[in-house]
């Protein structure tokens, strides 16, 4: 088993995520390459070992079938409680 796969698991989440801890590899992906904050800041924030952030990074890119189906079961979640949720104005 390579050292990529045992620092990302499957164990807690329906999502790849660091081992021992419940940061998701999408997280990681989304702070540094969509918010653009350096590596190193999101594994200050979050303290994680730097090869940690770098090794979701790469499983990210390294599987993107996979990472494509997270996002949308994700976006499917957030449409399903979007029309489960009824918010209604308060009765006068």
């Amino acid at each position: 088993m390579s050292q990529q796969t045992a620092r990302i698991v499957r164990e807690v989440h329906d999502e790849p995520h660091i081992r021992g801890r419940r940061i998701t590899v999408r997280y990681i992906h989304v702070q540094v390459e969509d918010r653009g904050l350096r590596p190193e800041t999101v594994a200050d924030r979050h303290d994680l070992d730097i090869a940690d952030v770098y090794h979701a990074l790469a499983y990210y890119h390294d599987h993107p079938e996979e990472m494509t189906a997270v996002e949308r079961q994700r976006e499917d979640a957030v449409e399903s409680a979007r029309e489960k949720t009824t918010i209604a104005p308060p009765e006068e």
